[in-house]
């Protein structure tokens, strides 16, 4: 098996302790990739930097980041400006508190990265993830990773301890600008309880590998059929029943996931 390839090298800190850790991508996003071409000759579009003042192809070297901080006008940053007020911990993911997994909503997680151990710290690394393991306790950290100060979570993952960053309150938008949001209704209990039911019956255990994405596949599949030069047959696009009336819905759906066993069996006809 192909090892992962390390893109961050530095250390956890917790207190005194310093532990010696490689990062590496815990998530490989699966997307069918296209590039756009011009249409006549089916050659790939090409995409320059250009100045619209000067009128001319730009080089990196000419390049330089600018705020705009009113329409049309920019304050230069230079590379050294902006490394200086770099913190100095750079290469390191300093935990500074252990909190519940739970405590943190789902909304705040944004990347995940596994951590290994790195030269000579694979007994304080086994240490760090028994006692995040046994203790049911997550490290809140910041690091520093591509010139941007970031918080995240470490935590034990089957024989390893895996980081994810996390947004910070800020970045984080408020719900209650979400437009047209109810206000607290008076539901029927018989429409909750309804509900309630139909939760129990789409209740399961947890399994990733049940879920598939099938446009990716269907996009695949055409994708081959187009290399080998065979034609595409488009099917013909089915919609469920629209039920406009909520209780309708309700019971619709109750009878289409009610668990097998608990409805009427059909006869066996004989043969």
């Amino acid at each position: 098996m192909i090892g992962l390839h390390t893109i961050w090298k530095g250390s956890i800190s917790f207190g005194l302790v310093n532990i010696p850790v490689r990062m590496y991508a815990a998530t490989d996003e699966k997307q069918v990739s296209f590039r756009h071409l011009h249409r006549p000759c089916k050659t790939p579009i090409r995409y320059t930097r250009t100045c619209p003042t000067c009128n001319k192809e730009v080089s990196w070297d000419e390049v330089v980041k600018g705020y705009e901080y009113a329409d049309g006008r920019f304050v230069l940053m230079e590379k050294e400006e902006l490394e200086s007020i770099l913190p100095d911990n750079r290469r390191s993911i300093e935990i500074l508190d252990f909190v519940d997994l739970k405590e943190i909503d789902p909304i705040y997680f944004d990347r995940s990265y596994f951590l290994g151990p790195g030269d000579t710290g694979e007994r304080a690394y086994a240490l760090l993830r028994e006692a995040i393991e046994s203790t049911g306790k997550i490290g809140v950290a910041q690091l520093t990773i591509r010139s941007k100060q970031s918080l995240a979570v470490v935590r034990s993952y089957r024989r390893s301890l895996v980081m994810e960053t996390i947004f910070y309150p800020d970045e984080v938008r408020n719900a209650d600008r979400v437009p047209g949001l109810p206000e607290e209704t008076e539901l029927p209990e018989k429409e909750l309880e309804m509900a309630r039911q139909l939760i129990g019956n789409l209740s399961t255990s947890f399994d990733p590998e049940k879920y598939k994405d099938r446009y990716r596949e269907s996009l695949e599949a055409i994708i081959e059929k187009k290399i080998r030069g065979e034609e595409i047959v488009e099917a013909p696009e089915t919609r469920p029943e629209k039920v406009v009336d909520l209780m309708e819905a309700l019971k619709a759906s109750l009878e289409a996931t009610q668990p097998k066993g608990k409805g009427k069996r059909k006869k066996k006809s004989g043969g």
